[in-house]
């Protein structure tokens, strides 16, 4: 079960602002960065960002259609593992949070009439949680190349073709709650500022960009903070 805690943060202006929903070309995204650039500074004096990943690896018995099995007799189900991880030898479960600091002072903001605060700060956040999720793709990289494998691209419960449902088993395969993260009854996460992955290792994995990964999702026509090509 380990733990990784000492994790450098890069947020990155473009980020927040798509984290946000503010188009590159809108008129107010000057007025937007001042404000964005002040925020910073306060979650670094105030520490509101305590990023953790907590992640297990397990190795593969089994890939067919619909189901992923582990060792332990453990499975995950959800046709994008078949189809993504095949090739794959061992899984590693990943879950990253930024804690709930931010989230707290977000509802603050809200609380004190202060609404455009609060929301550029949960576009921070948003952006931190994304910085601490690619972190964690780069730690599974470093592991798999110690295997002599690769890592395929992330899938997250709730994406397409993994159900959200999926998303139980993944907190019995890893103690979130040693980050203090934990499932509503619902199987969202809390803190929301939290997100749950598996990622393939073996021999010649797939992988995707980020552009690619929005183009796959079902909100791709619709969502504010997809990623264009």
């Amino acid at each position: 079960m380990p733990i990784v805690r000492d994790i450098p943060l890069t947020l990155q202006m473009n980020e927040i602002l798509r984290r946000t929903g503010i188009k590159a070309d809108s008129k107010l995204k000057s007025e937007m960065e001042t404000l964005i650039g002040q925020l910073l500074v306060s979650v670094n004096d105030e520490h509101f960002l305590e990023p953790a990943i907590v992640y297990e690896i397990y190795p593969i018995t089994e890939v067919d259609y619909q189901q992923l099995s582990l060792e332990g007799n453990t499975a995950l189900h959800g046709s994008a593992l078949s189809s993504v991880l095949s090739p794959a030898k061992e899984l590693a479960v990943l879950v990253c949070t930024i804690g709930c600091n931010l989230e707290e002072k977000v509802t603050d903001y809200f609380g004190k009439g202060e609404p455009l605060r609060g929301l550029l700060l949960d576009g921070i956040g948003s952006a931190a949680v994304d910085s601490v999720a690619r972190e964690s793709c780069e730690l599974m990289t470093r592991e798999a190349s110690l295997r002599g494998y690769q890592t395929s691209s992330p899938l997250s419960p709730g994406g397409p073709s993994f159900p959200l449902s999926e998303q139980w088993q993944l907190f019995k395969l890893v103690p979130a709650e040693e980050i203090g993260v934990r499932l509503t009854s619902t199987g969202f996460m809390l803190p929301r500022k939290s997100t749950s992955m598996v990622i393939g290792i073996g021999p010649q994995m797939t992988t995707w960009t980020r552009a690619e990964a929005c183009a796959r999702c079902n909100l791709s026509k619709t969502c504010p903070y997809r990623i264009r090509t």
